[in-house]
């Protein structure tokens, strides 16, 4: 088994489930339930990579208050070591409001911690107890943002394999620097929505043409649609989602990555991967918030058998 580190925000969500609709100005809806729950991509990423046998460490930063008490002790609830999380007195924990309605969600999210990591937190001796490196929230991590090449680099040299997953971009400006930043990357994973941004793309073939540089596999999350990737030919290959009785589908992208990054570190085949990543992510739906049921190995197996 690979070691993975994942360099990341750690911050609770308030889900907010099955709601009337999403809140308006001036309006009130009601919910038909509510939670506190670990949150962040990166952290519900670890956790599910985790929950599916892999030995993983996280690096972040939290304040020294409940919400990263809470963070913390999840994190070593699931088994992952947390020796590089730093408790800042002067940071407060970040905070994700989840409303989520039968068909989709929107979140709110007060920063906080989120963007305090910088590269320099990741040293290389950090880097040397792991083989793989996984980044999440690209745009959420303002300090780290302008050093992750350079931090990718420092991954690669190490020997380490990269993956990123860029989030949602909250100022829809998406940047030119991709082109750049991808040379240093090994796996990207967007959604279609973050790939349709940063290409400038509307298909999800276009897009994945747009960012193709020789040495970046991305893997565009699609949803309900799976996930698609190029071929060897430069055409779609896609992988079709897994129908399951879906609760609430925060953190399903996060999950599909622990999948998918399971299945890879692995060297099983491409389209396996995406059938592991497409399996994690539908089964992490069954329960409320992120990480309350996201799949070990044996449930992703199963799913995957009966539809094989």
């Amino acid at each position: 088994m690979k070691r993975i580190l994942v360099a990341g925000e750690l911050n609770v969500d308030l889900v907010f489930r099955d709601c009337q609709a999403f809140p308006a100005p001036g309006r009130e809806v009601l919910a038909e339930d509510a939670m506190v729950v670990p949150g962040s991509s990166s952290m519900i990423c670890a956790m599910g990579l985790a929950r599916l046998g892999n030995p993983v460490a996280f690096a972040g930063k939290v304040g020294v208050d409940g919400w990263g008490g809470f963070c913390v002790s999840a994190l070593q609830g699931a088994g992952i070591d947390v020796a590089a999380v730093r408790r800042d007195p002067g940071l407060r924990t970040g905070i994700t409001a989840s409303f989520s309605t039968s068909s989709d969600r929107a979140l709110v999210t007060f920063a906080g911690a989120i963007g305090a990591l910088r590269a320099s937190d990741i040293d290389d001796a950090l880097l040397a107890t792991a083989d793989h490196l996984h980044v999440s929230s690209y745009y959420l991590q303002s300090a780290l943002r302008p050093e992750l090449k350079s931090l990718f680099a420092r991954a690669s040299a190490l020997g380490l394999s990269t993956s990123l997953d860029p989030g949602f971009d909250p100022e829809q400006r998406w940047g030119n620097e991709w082109p750049c930043l991808l040379s240093e990357v090994d796996l990207f994973l967007p959604n279609d929505v973050e790939l349709a941004g940063i290409s400038g793309c509307e298909s999800p073939l276009d897009g994945l043409r747009a960012l193709d540089n020789g040495r970046t596999r991305t893997v565009v999350k699609r949803s309900r649609h799976g996930c698609a990737t190029l071929d060897g030919a430069g055409g779609l290959l896609e992988s079709p989602a897994f129908a399951v009785d879906a609760v609430d589908s925060t953190g399903a992208g996060d999950s599909f990555d622990a999948g998918f990054l399971h299945a890879w570190l692995r060297g099983l085949p491409l389209a396996e991967a995406m059938r592991w990543g497409n399996a994690c992510g539908a089964l992490s739906t069954r329960g409320v918030g992120g990480t309350a049921r996201q799949a070990d190995a044996a449930e992703a197996h199963a799913l995957l058998g009966s539809a094989a």
